[in-house]
């Protein structure tokens, strides 16, 4: 161990005694007014001293101003080292600085937004691989390129990746492209757990509802299964009065709309009426005299009472 760090912390006497040399260059540096009382000093080393000032800067609550004197050896002057403002132990700091990948959150992008993925990005991997990769009849094959130098004859520079964009008939994109996958990049194993994780977590069996549920959406008729391996444990709802309509739910996630949790019976119907059409009722113009309830009087008895 050296003598200079054997030696005593004690702030130099001279440079502890320039305060006033301090503040002039704190107000020098900062704008008028705004330099407070001095707030102490600390010993940075042998003749070398900071001292501290408040900050009356709106908005720095709680930040010094530390100016550093140093004094060289033997020597009686005091000489001005820097000047800085500084949070002290109770200063008002801004929060840490965190990248937009990491503050976004879903719902975040609106209409003409771009959300640019990283080339490296985990959740997704190459949707088809070897295309970089020429056919041995290709003009820019190995093969056909070491023939081409014996022969020198010209061969295109470059992979297919940097030739015209239309893929040539018998490539993978190509023949990728008649089948509909032509995707660069599809989900890695990794972003497929990270969106099941996601998804049952808020449509899974987990969920307040499906605990009450009656029956999971296995066995639900408004279930539409979904293909590709998620098809296994998830579908799309598609009961316009669930909570999860057209959200995607996990296959053990259920809720009171079940189709089949309350199946209401069919209302009666009345059977239709028989009409026999091989027969001829009659049916009289005029009721018989002798058909009602009250018995038909002669015109004797009906004189007594006064009528005619």
């Amino acid at each position: 161990m050296s003598a200079a760090t054997t030696r005593s912390r004690t702030p130099d006497r001279l440079c502890a005694e320039a305060v006033d040399l301090a503040r002039g260059a704190a107000e020098e540096a900062a704008a008028p007014g705004v330099v407070g009382e001095h707030a102490g000093l600390v010993s940075e080393g042998d003749r070398v001293v900071t001292h501290f000032f408040e900050c009356k800067e709106l908005g720095y609550r709680g930040w010094r101003w530390a100016v550093t004197v140093a004094r060289a050896s033997r020597a009686k002057i005091v000489t001005l080292d820097e000047v800085v403002l500084l949070p002290g132990p109770d200063a008002l700091l801004a929060p840490e600085w965190v990248p937009w990948s990491e503050r976004l959150r879903p719902g975040d992008l609106g209409p003409g937004d771009l959300l640019p993925t990283d080339q490296d990005d985990l959740r997704l991997e190459p949707g088809y691989t070897g295309e970089d990769e020429p056919l041995p009849s290709a003009a820019v094959s190995e093969k056909m390129a070491e023939l081409a130098e014996a022969e020198d004859a010209e061969v295109t520079p470059g992979t297919p990746a940097v030739q015209p964009t239309t893929p040539f008939r018998g490539s993978i994109a190509a023949v990728a492209e008649e089948l509909g996958m032509r995707r660069a990049r599809v989900l890695s194993r990794y972003g497929l757990h990270v969106a099941a994780d996601r998804w049952e977590e808020s449509y899974g069996p987990k969920t307040a509802m499906a605990q009450a549920a009656p029956a999971t959406c296995v066995s639900c008729g408004f279930l539409t299964p979904i293909g590709g391996s998620l098809g296994q444990a998830f579908g799309v709802c598609a009961n316009e009065f669930s909570p999860a309509d057209g959200r995607v739910v996990s296959l053990a996630y259920g809720c009171g709309g079940h189709s089949e949790a309350a199946v209401m019976p069919r209302p009666p119907q009345p059977a239709p009426p028989v009409i026999d059409e091989t027969r001829v009722d009659p049916f009289p113009l005029r009721p018989a005299r002798d058909s009602g309830s009250v018995p038909e009087t002669g015109d004797e008895e009906t004189a007594e009472l006064g009528h005619s």
